[in-house]
């Protein structure tokens, strides 16, 4: 009988595509949902905030309070990386550790029972990797690395410098996936609008989006983390009159204020934001999504006032808010003037109810409209409802539609024509027309 895998994969989507990497790597094992059942287990971990840190702590001592005797547990990824010697010191629960450089050696690790660490951070190449999740929407990763020198953020140290996939292996790579039946595809990395600029390409991601549109069955794509630097406004054209992407433009601002935007060493200073973020909005259907950190070290109240102020006046589409998270081996580590945590709660609490308010007049715009959407099988409300997303949204992070009617008989991970018809809570409820 096949040895069974157990394998939780752990903070954002690029993580995601790694242990997607290792599955593949694994592929002559038997996955199991139940821990106790499995011989391998492995946690592929988030290292960039302490609430991350803790969740991969937390879920390493679960797993090994239900293994069963003589399994393996497996550690990998971006903490074990970041504190590979603390933690193999101390936890003793690990049988095995390795970080990010070796997802694609994952098979020889366990075979050899041998922790590994090598120097260069992994870069997809010709892998294959088994999809989760998914029968119709795959990430394809760009990049590994980062060459930007925000305060707060530590992946720089740990994941090392900006490092690009060829424009071909990322074509052959979605090629391969439209082969298998996949025709929905979000493109990430630690900041996809610096592609190939390694390379000294200034317009890597342009000419990947041209590449990418020559691929039959690509039928729809989204580029998820611009930075407001390496976007210039021949990128916000090229998505916007892109026929296969989306106009779903994801840019992390983090803050508004030119003194906090200074702090944070983000490059890009209010005005320009403001003119990326106008130009984005004024393409026809366009979708903004971005990040905002609240409570970072010398955060004024004014600082603060004028994020809000911001946050009331732009219609962004979805907007997710952070609290500083002080982490060693960054700039805003050493910096004075921290804000009490009572004070970033507080903060946090206000823009809450703001960015609730712009979630719904969002939702609301597709009311009584016809829209392209793609069925992700039985809805978080139950057996009464099928879930789908809106084909603009990413998977997961830009909300749900309950589809209550069908004049067709539906299938999952299946492209349709839905008309919305009402709202429910923070929810769109719709009815299927036709297949798209």
């Amino acid at each position: 009988m096949n040895k069974k895998l157990h394998l939780v994969s752990l903070g954002c989507t690029k993580n995601l595509v790694d242990s997607e990497v290792m599955l593949g790597k694994l592929k002559d094992y038997e996955i199991t949902n139940d821990p106790s059942k499995a011989d391998v287990l492995i946690v592929n971990t988030c290292g960039f905030i302490n609430p991350a840190k803790e969740e991969s702590l937390d879920t390493i001592f679960e797993l090994h309070a239900q293994r069963k005797k003589d399994s393996l547990l497996v550690v990998s990824g971006c903490l074990t990386q970041r504190y590979k010697d603390e933690l193999q010191k101390e936890l003793k629960e690990v049988d095995i550790f390795t970080g990010v450089g070796d997802y694609d050696k994952i098979d020889e690790i366990i075979k050899t029972k041998k922790s590994k660490f090598s120097a260069e951070t992994y870069l997809l190449q010709n892998e294959k990797r088994v999809i989760t999740g998914s029968k119709a929407h795959a990430y394809i990763k760009l990049s590994e690395g980062c060459n930007q020198t925000c305060s707060f953020c530590a992946i720089p140290g740990f994941k090392g410098k900006l490092k690009s996939r060829s424009i071909e292996n990322i074509v052959n790579e979605v090629k391969r996936l439209t082969q298998e039946g996949f025709f929905d595809f979000s493109f990430i990395s630690q900041d996809s609008s610096s592609y190939l600029r390694d390379k000294n390409e200034k317009n890597g991601l342009i000419k990947l989006i041209d590449e990418i549109e020559n691929i039959q069955g690509v039928k729809s794509a989204r580029i998820l983390y611009l930075y407001p630097t390496t976007t210039d406004d021949e990128l916000i054209d090229k998505i916007a009159s892109s026929k296969t992407f989306h106009s779903y433009y994801e840019m992390p601002i983090q803050h508004i204020s030119d003194k906090m935007l200074k702090i944070m060493k983000r490059g890009a200073n209010a005005k320009r934001i403001k003119e990326q973020l106008q130009k984005m909005r004024a393409v026809k259907d366009s979708f903004i999504r971005t990040s905002l950190i609240v409570g970072h070290p010398k955060e004024s109240e004014e600082d603060f006032l004028e994020l809000k102020e911001f946050l009331e006046e732009f219609d962004f589409d979805r907007v997710s808010l952070f609290a500083y998270s002080d982490e060693e081996d960054t700039k805003a580590y050493e910096m004075e003037d921290k804000v009490p945590f009572d004070i970033i709660n507080e903060r946090i609490d206000i823009l809450d109810e703001i960015v609730k308010q712009k979630t719904l007049k969002s939702l609301k715009k597709d009311l009584d409209k016809e829209i392209s959407v793609i069925t992700t099988g039985e809805s978080s409300e139950g057996e009464f409802f099928m879930g789908a997303r809106k084909l603009l949204w990413a998977p997961e992070i830009d909300g749900e539609i309950l589809i209550n009617d069908s004049e067709i008989q539906l299938h999952t991970d299946k492209a349709y024509k839905a008309l919305i018809t009402d709202m429910v809570g923070e929810k769109l409820l719709g009815r299927v027309t036709k297949p798209l």
